[in-house]
């Protein structure tokens, strides 16, 4: 089925008023063909127009491919999958560079999101935790569109390192770590592991105890009795509705919670999370980027400014609440924890210090420890 004959369908069918039935698709497809098709070439071309019109489009099967955990399409012949194996080229083609368009332009409106070209360029989420983001000519010279799936943290500790991101005696330490009511951040890149870890790492908490998390995006599943998960909201077409990481942080602290999380931090809520695990709320947690935990206090200072916080009083109140760093990276052999570090004052400035790394071993357990 050609990409002019299903241009001329979907007119069809939006410039009629009868209901949007299969035997009304049917009759616009015989009519715009003239009549020609048979049975089975009318199926065919509802099961195309099926995929125009539904879901995803072409890329669907990508999305629920398991292990994808981002489709990319940068041109209507370049669509790129990436998942446990890396980056590579899908066999999927789009008719042309307006059949690109149309799907980033459905996708925005099943967002709530607005795409044109007075506003050429959208980030949302779409049912099912996928996340799009999706940019139009001219500030690009083909329509870009970007899927990320959010797929469930459900690993616990044993499976994660079972697959190879740490030996049993980092775990064990990790576990006395969490038991221990010590606040952790785990930071890394994108797509290394670092909500798969904190999940993993939220199920060794007591289950006497109550997790509250606040996320941007549903993903933390931690294998726990008590966990609340506030997920927030952005704004609709019309700008309100918006509730930001940020309130739900304010409002995880009314909830009575043992341990809170916040699933990234990324913005001026850092200042909120630090205030909450100085004012008896230990054992806190949550995620950052960061290429490395030495450039943590730089990424901390920079998103603390963000909410009023100087260079000085987040540095206090960095050392009051926060001790430890967990690193993970994207390796060719996996996702693996590269680095444990603590935060220390030296010379009065903030930084990172190393107490075990992977490919040397421990180098000050008793500086980790010292830390509970």
């Amino acid at each position: 089925m050609g990409a002019d004959l299903v241009e001329r369908v979907r007119r069809r069918l939006a410039e009629g008023r009868a209901e949007l039935t299969p035997s009304a698709v049917a009759a616009a497809v015989r009519g715009e063909a003239g009549g020609v098709l048979g049975d089975e070439e009318v199926l065919r071309a509802m099961s195309e127009l099926g995929r125009e019109f539904a879901g995803a489009g072409l890329l669907e099967p990508l999305l629920r491919a398991p292990g994808t955990t981002d489709v990319l399409v940068t041109a209507p012949d370049q669509v790129w999958v990436d998942g446990e194996d890396g980056l590579r080229r899908a066999d999927v083609v789009f008719p042309d560079e307006r059949a690109v368009r149309r799907l980033a332009q459905r996708l925005a409106v099943a967002a709530g999101r607005r795409l044109d070209e007075a506003v050429p360029h959208v980030d949302g989420w779409l049912p099912g935790a996928v996340r799009l983001h999706a940019v139009l000519p001219p500030i690009t010279r083909n329509t870009c569109l970007s899927l990320r799936v959010l797929r469930p943290a459900t690993h616990d500790l044993a499976e994660l390192r079972a697959r190879g991101a740490f030996s049993a005696e980092v775990a064990e330490a990790l576990r006395a770590l969490v038991r221990s009511r010590t606040a952790f951040l785990v930071v890394g890149g994108t797509g290394s592991g670092k909500t798969t870890l904190l999940a993993a790492l939220l199920g060794c908490v007591p289950h006497d105890q109550r997790v509250v998390c606040v996320e941007d995006a549903g993903e933390l599943e931690p294998d726990h009795p008590q966990v609340v998960r506030l997920v927030a909201r952005a704004a609709n077409v019309e700008g309100a509705g918006e509730v930001t990481v940020r309130d739900l942080v304010r409002q995880a602290l009314r909830m009575r919670p043992d341990r809170i999380v916040v699933g990234e931090v990324r913005g001026a809520e850092v200042c909120d999370l630090l205030s909450a695990l100085n004012t008896g709320h230990e054992g806190g947690a949550g995620t950052l980027h960061a290429n490395s935990p030495a450039e943590v206090p730089a990424r901390l200072e920079a998103l603390a400014a963000l909410g009023g916080l100087d260079r000085v009083a987040l540095h206090s109140q960095v050392l009051a609440a926060l001790r430890a760093v967990l690193h993970v990276r994207r390796t060719p052999e996996g996702r693996r924890l590269v680095e444990i570090g603590v935060f220390e004052r030296a010379a009065g400035d903030l930084r990172v210090v190393p107490v075990w790394r992977h490919d040397t071993g421990w180098r000050n357990r008793a500086l980790l420890e010292s830390s509970r």
